[in-house]
């Protein structure tokens, strides 16, 4: 080579590392000609959505009401059988495990029998039995799961083990809030594939919103409806549901005026849950469309069931009682993974 001298000694040292025969190849290469060439391999420029199904599980949600297909629970395990103060992880009161189990065996049941598949979490921490509420911490979309970010100390880390089943089945994580951000993701509703219910308080900050928010905006969503979860109270679903393609159910009281005016825009009959017991203690608007117009529903809530009822509404009584010890209801425990789509 111009300009370098190359020993005898430095050529023996270079042969015996690669091999007379492949040193020789590198020179025969050297000597090649080289050719200037254009890109031969051209990007794939079809949106994700377009080639979801074929890489990744089938997954999908743009509403709480269309067919339900599959969802995502945490059987009640050895977090909570190992429950020594209900009081530091915001529970009314020790929750029975084989009860509990019993009863969230059955609403997976009431889900199978509707043409739904159940998958599970199958990993927990011991420490954290919130775990059962698997929609805190899951937010589906049209194009996969966003992970929340609890506001509870005794909470943190129940995202991994939601994250962990999800990338199990296949499901795409297209956001997990982050940095200062903190969105448990019961705080969202959706209400068709533009419109997004979000909810700020205790359990959802500004910082979280406005993630989770930019992540739906680069998903097609363009309209937000702003819900300011009021003081006391942790998530939306705990106050306002959907319960078909033009029916909200709603806790008078704790539901922001701007928030049932935004509906009514959008065609919507606001039906009210009017008895304090069954819509804060009994979970009455905490239910979950298995269609448009059918909803399964805590047991021990005959004012809201008759008013959906009257609503036009079919309603599925489910036993809770064990479970909301937990102060979570139907909705709270299950998180979507597939639903068929509204559109807007």
């Amino acid at each position: 080579m111009e300009g370098r001298t190359t020993y005898e000694g430095e050529k023996a040292h270079n042969e015996g590392e690669i091999g007379p025969e492949i040193a020789g190849t590198v020179s025969k290469q050297e000597e090649m000609p080289v050719r200037a060439q254009g890109e031969r391999w051209f990007p794939d420029t079809r949106p994700f959505s377009a080639v979801m199904k074929d890489s990744w599980f089938d997954c999908y949600c743009d509403s709480e009401i269309g067919k339900l297909r599959a969802v995502l629970l945490r059987r009640p395990g050895r977090e909570i059988d190992l429950m020594d103060d209900p009081g530091k992880v915001r529970f009314l009161g020790r929750m029975d495990g084989g009860r509990a189990r019993v009863q969230q065996d059955t609403l997976a049941d009431i889900y199978r029998q509707h043409g739904v598949d159940v998958y599970y979490v199958e990993q927990a921490r011991e420490d954290r039995p919130n775990s059962l509420y698997m929609r805190d911490m899951v937010l589906m979309t049209p194009e996969g799961a966003i992970i929340g970010r609890a506001a509870m100390e005794a909470r943190r880390g129940e995202e991994r083990f939601a994250a962990k089943a999800l990338a199990d089945l296949g499901v795409p994580i297209i956001k997990t809030v982050n940095a200062g951000g903190i969105f448990e993701c019961a705080c969202a509703l959706w209400v068709n594939r533009r419109t997004v219910i979000i909810g700020t308080g205790a359990r959802a900050n500004k910082a979280g919103a406005e993630q989770v928010k930019s992540e739906l905006r680069n998903i097609g969503v363009e309209n937000f409806i702003e819900f300011q979860i009021p003081y006391g109270h942790a998530h939306v679903d705990g106050l306002l549901n959907i319960a078909d393609r033009r029916t909200a159910f709603v806790f008078p009281w704790q539901v922001p005026y701007d928030v049932c005016a935004a509906l009514m825009d959008l065609g919507f009959t606001i039906v009210e849950a009017q008895d304090i017991t069954e819509a804060k203690v009994n979970f009455g608007v905490n239910f979950v469309a298995l269609e448009p117009g059918l909803v399964v529903m805590p047991q021990g809530n005959p004012g809201c069931k008759a008013a959906l009822e009257d609503a036009g509404v079919e309603v599925i009584d489910a036993d809770i009682s064990e479970i909301r010890k937990g102060w979570g209801g139907i909705h709270c425990m299950t998180a979507f993974i597939k639903r068929d789509p509204i559109g807007e």
